[in-house]
Formats: C-alpha cells, structure tokens, sequence
C-alpha cells in the first residue's frame, strides 16, 4: 500500500473514532465531577461489551480453571514474591540486558514447537489484527507498512498486552487474586515453551519462534498487574518509574526485537532498546497526568508520587477532593505548578524516545513516531485546561490527529543521523 493510500485511510479512521470530550466545570466542580464520573462509567461500559474477543481465561498449562468468584479477593492473599526482587531502575535494567543477549544467541526466534499450524494460525493472527484494530486504530494503520510477519507479530503482542490488562482494569477485575495472576504467568511459561493453551496464545507462540522475543519483559508486566492489586500509592518518583516500566515500559523491550533495527545503525544496541523503554515510560506518565481524577474518583489510586505532593505543600486528601480554590472555582495554583513539574518530566522522557526511534527499522518507524507526537499531544491538551486533570480529560482532537499523522510519516522517513556523542536528556528528579 502506498504511503498516500494509507494516510487517507488513517484520515477516514480518526474520523470514525469517537474521543472523549472535555466536561464543563461551568456548573462548579461538584457537578462538573458528578458528570465526569457518569460519562467515563458509560464509556467503560461501553468498552467492556466490545472487549469480548480479548478477554483473558485464567488457566495454567494443560487445565481450565474457573475465574475466581466474588469475594475470593478478600485481603488475606499476597502477591507472590520472587526470590531476591529487584526495583526500581534495575528490573528494567535486567530485563534490557536479558532481551540484547537472547536477541544476540537466537537472532531468527526461539524455534518453538506449535501445535497449532496452517490455517489455524492465520486465523489467529488475524484475530489478533482484529482486536489490535479495534482498541489501536492508529497504531494497527501504521503497522501496515511492515512486513507482514512483522505486523502479524505486533498484533499478537498487543493482544496479550490486552488481554493482561484487562485481569486488572476489565469489567471482572473485582474477582482477579493475586493466585489468578499466578496461573496467568503458567500460562505465559507454558506458551514460551511451545504449549499454548488456546488461539490467541498460539499467534504468540508463534512469533516469539519466528522473532528474539524475551520472556523477562512479559513476566515483569505480570508483575506490574500485581502491583496494582495491592499498591494505591506511590512514595517516591523511583516507585512509580518501576510501576511505568512493568506496564509500559516493558512492552517496548517486546516489540524491539519484532521492528528491528535499521542495518545502517552501527551505535550500541542498547541506545535503541532504552529509547523504546523511555517511550513507554513517557506514555505512562502522560496517562498518569491525564486520569488523576479518574483513578482517585474510580479506583482509590493516586499515581504521582508523594514525595513530589509533599514538595508542593499539597495533601492527599486534597488530591481526593480536587484542588479547586475554595473562593473562586478554579484550579489551585500549587496544583499549576505540580503539574508543570510533572509534564516536564514526561517531556523529557519523550526527547529521550525520540533519540532512538530513527534507529528503527524502516519499516517499523512510523507507527512508534505516531504514538510518540500523539501521546505528547496529551501533555499540551491538560496546559491548555488550566492543568484541571480532576474534571476535564485532556484529549488531542481529530482535526489535531489527522494532521499530525503525515507529520509522524514524515518523520519517520527521514531519520536523523545516528550521533555518537548525544546524551540522554531526561530528568531524574
């Protein structure tokens, strides 16, 4: 498909989505939460009715097992703990280290036995096209100028993505135990070994034979849902990077292997992969800043870090009711400036991504750049309202989307030369 041909299509896509929109707070903040609350309920639901071909079935290797009823998650169970845990930077730092050695040993993939062949496993990849194409238009349009191995294994890799996410945040995520998120990860070592339980499992099965695909990186995502079962809090900026990482962060480590890099990059591998890692994590942080309402309002959960509240003299239980000035209405100052703290730390996690991305593989670059000049788009949405993230969602619209999508085709066609000499710019605060 030529270049021309897919943008139009990409423009007729983001026409047909629906984005969510800004919820007035002209009526005070009370109402405008009321309101804010009852339309995200309704999108959810709405979302959950269509999630049906993504769902997970909690099963361990060779056995069904019934998902947990409700009640079972009672507060008694903990998470499983692993043998001498890292945190922080270095469970990343593993994991990199794990994905570049088995990217260096079995550069074709792992050669896996898959009982599932021919037709069986078109009709899997092409579920995973379905479901990729349902819940990341955008994205599924850019994997379109891949290979189709490559975009078959994408897909495949998004789906199980998916379909982790939603043992946590779907509409049964009241009855998932942290015993379920264990048989969760058998399966996950049962497909790695060439036992894919069901369709879905057997495209990954598949392409972690064709392609240099760790398991580390999928594992710490496990790991990620777990933490989100039992943490609602987040002390320190360290904390939560280790949270990005394991639920963002660790997806570009598995799809790296699956772009590729460009043949004509001769720099240090790792530059690429810590680029896909800083995009994750700049993703993350932006959704983080956008659902600051939501999460506290919905879920109990506040993601910025206390550390960071307390510098600004702010509480939680502000956070909890919203930082709205008592007299006027309007968003308080303190929070401007938290807020203005925090976007500049996701912006520079987002030039750290963009010092790696043109070292993609041709092929593989437009969709990641797509994600990257959309995603920080979110950023200057919350600016222009007033840092107000309690009763506004922040949102890029169409109009912005579809210009910005030739731009990110653009961009990605031509790279700029790889530097020896550049330095990651991103701020540790």
């Amino acid at each position: 498909m030529s270049s021309t041909g897919l943008l139009n299509r990409v423009a007729g896509s983001v026409a047909e989505c629906s984005s969510s929109r800004d919820v007035s707070s002209a009526r005070g903040p009370e109402t405008s939460r009321l309101l804010w609350r009852t339309s995200r309920r309704q999108q959810q639901r709405s979302s959950r009715q269509a999630a049906v071909t993504c769902k997970a079935t909690l099963v361990g290797p060779g056995r069904r097992i019934t998902a947990p009823q409700p009640g079972d998650n009672d507060g008694s169970e903990q998470p499983s703990v692993r043998r001498n845990r890292l945190s922080g930077h270095a469970v990343e730092e593993r994991a990199t280290r794990m994905c570049i050695e088995l990217a260096a040993h079995y550069p074709n993939g792992l050669q896996l036995p898959n009982k599932w062949t021919g037709g069986v496993l078109d009709d899997a990849y092409e579920r995973c096209g379905i479901v990729t194409s349902e819940y990341a238009k955008t994205f599924y349009l850019g994997t379109q100028l891949m290979t189709p191995e490559k975009a078959r294994a994408i897909w495949a890799i998004y789906v199980w993505c998916r379909r982790t996410d939603e043992l946590v945040d779907g509409p049964n995520a009241s009855r998932i135990t942290p015993a379920a998120l264990d048989r969760w990860e058998e399966r996950l070592e049962a497909l790695f070994e060439g036992r894919p339980f069901d369709i879905l499992d057997a495209a990954l099965t598949d392409t972690v034979s064709r392609f240099p695909v760790s398991i580390q990186p999928f594992r710490d995502m496990i790991d990620g849902m777990r933490m989100d079962l039992v943490k609602t809090r987040y002390e320190t900026f360290e904390e939560l990077y280790e949270y990005c990482y394991r639920v963002a962060g660790a997806v570009g480590l598995m799809t790296t292997p699956v772009m590729g890099i460009d043949p004509v990059y001769k720099g240090p591998v790792d530059k690429v992969y810590k680029a896909a890692l800083a995009l994750g994590t700049a993703n993350q942080l932006t959704n983080i800043l956008r659902d600051v309402g939501e999460d506290v309002m919905e879920r109990n959960r506040i993601y910025v870090p206390l550390e960071d509240l307390d510098r600004f003299g702010i509480s939680e239980e502000e956070v909890i009711s919203g930082m709205f000035h008592h007299r006027t209405g309007q968003i308080d100052d303190r929070w401007r400036q938290f807020m203005k703290f925090q976007i500049n730390r996701a912006r520079a996690y987002f030039a750290d991504a963009e010092a790696g991305v043109d070292h993609l593989d041709k092929n593989a670059r437009w969709p990641v750049w797509s994600a990257l000049i959309l995603y920080r788009q979110i950023l200057d949405a919350i600016e222009r309202n007033d840092y107000n993230n309690f009763t506004q969602r922040a949102y890029v619209p169409k109009w912005r989307k579809i210009i910005s999508l030739p731009l990110a085709l653009t961009r990605a066609q031509m790279p700029i030369p790889y530097n020896p000499t550049a330095q990651l710019k991103t701020a540790r605060q």
